[in-house]
């Protein structure tokens, strides 16, 4: 490396609509202030719309941030749909470096490009990771580390042909593991010596109090966070949206009677059509038979250390989205996760050597909710002081990540 201040590409997080996304910036922000004398970003993510790039781009004031995009966002029959439509069948291997333009102007000059977004690297979605796959090659091809940063990788054991490829393709690029299944599952394709095991980024974000703040946090409450995309891992729903719903009025419903405790009802991923935490806990709530004025649905106007400080007053949280778990892990404060994927019940396990606050989803259903959260409100002050010895090993695990960034690009 030169005195020229070093240059890292951060690829592949989401729109800060994401809350989960936010943290992770905000978190690897931290790791390569503390770790780098300066640094200079670009940052390069997968943008909701034209309008969601210059929103987030001009509320970064840092000079030293440049904002590009993932892939230029396009509709269907644009011409950017058209282009890549056409690229796919004329010339494949030349899609790359049209789809990921800012990456490939900048990369001469970059000392590593990091893919963040927590779980990218996975079946979550649905179907393969080709978008990151394809910016591997590209880096990989440009000459410069690539680093999977701070995440949860696979299973991809449902695609049993595509696991073989997965296992081949990364051993090109250094592993970031943030939680000990993945360790393990990258352990059993063969990958171990470009494996690290660190913390998840978004453990280090700070919280902010929000300004103006327009509702009462009552002592002793219980907030909550469901999301739409559990709806494709319940069972018992049949991936049914409608069904999911009303499912969680009823978890909501048994909360309200068999708890005498005020409800903050927290989305945490807003913005996203069909995706969106605040329309579905809206929804949710207009089913509920009990009006209760003890429930409080949180308004989707607030940032991730806003989000992180309100989950902070709570004295126990429930949440879906892993990143809105770990703000009230980070905050000391006992949680259910509802683990619909490797990375919840990873992360349980490494804090707590168990998974008995998780609950699968053969298992959700009202009882067992009410029942689990009962249990970890008995056991709250244990829960607590375990977090508050805990939680700071994780986060120098999450600083970790900068000192072996450190040694990859020297």
């Amino acid at each position: 490396m030169t005195n020229k201040k070093p240059l890292f590409i951060l690829a592949g997080n989401g729109s800060n609509y994401n809350r989960g996304c936010e943290a992770i910036f905000r978190g690897t922000r931290r790791i390569l202030t503390e770790n780098f004398d300066k640094t200079r970003l670009l940052i390069v993510n997968s943008y909701l719309s034209n309008e969601d790039f210059k929103i987030q781009s001009s509320d970064d004031t840092d000079s030293s941030h440049v904002y590009g995009f993932m892939r230029k966002p396009y509709k269907r029959f644009d011409r950017y749909w058209f282009l890549y439509k056409t690229m796919r069948v004329v010339t494949p291997k030349s899609v790359k470096h049209v789809m990921y333009k800012d990456i490939v102007n900048w990369g001469k000059d970059a000392s590593a490009v990091l893919a963040l977004g927590g779980d990218n690297y996975s079946l979550d979605g649905g179907v393969p990771p080709t978008l990151c796959t394809d910016l591997d090659i590209l880096v990989r091809s440009m000459g410069i580390p690539m680093v999977i940063w701070g995440a949860s990788v696979g299973p991809f054991i449902k695609l049993p042909e595509y696991e073989k490829y997965m296992a081949k393709h990364l051993k090109d690029v250094h592993i970031m593991a943030r939680e000990p299944e993945t360790v393990r599952y990258l352990a059993n394709l063969g990958l171990t010596e470009n494996v690290y095991r660190v913390g998840d980024p978004a453990f280090l974000m700070e919280s902010r109090e929000p300004e103006g703040i327009d509702f009462q946090i009552e002592p002793d409450s219980i907030g909550l966070n469901l999301s739409p995309l559990m709806a494709r891992f319940i069972k018992r729903t049949a991936g049914s949206p409608d069904k999911w719903k009303n499912l969680s009025a009823e978890i909501l419903n048994n909360i309200i009677k068999k708890t005498d405790r005020n409800i903050y009802l927290i989305p945490h991923v807003m913005g996203y059509p069909g995706n969106n935490d605040y329309l579905f806990l809206k929804d949710v709530l207009s089913q509920v038979s009990d009006k209760s004025e003890r429930v409080t649905l949180i308004p989707p106007i607030y940032s991730a250390p806003e989000l992180k400080w309100i989950i902070s007053k709570m004295a126990i949280f429930a949440g879906a989205r892993m990143h809105s778990t770990i703000a009230a892990f980070s905050s000391f404060i006992p949680t259910l996760s509802f683990a619909y994927s490797i990375k919840a019940k990873g992360m349980n396990e490494d804090i707590f050597g168990h998974n008995n606050y998780c609950i699968s989803p053969e298992d959700l259903c009202p009882e067992v909710v009410v029942e689990k959260i009962k249990f970890i409100l008995r056991d709250s002050s244990d829960i607590t002081e375990h977090l508050k010895k805990r939680i700071p090993e994780v986060k120098d695990l999450a600083m970790y990540a900068g000192r072996i960034l450190k040694e990859i690009v020297k």
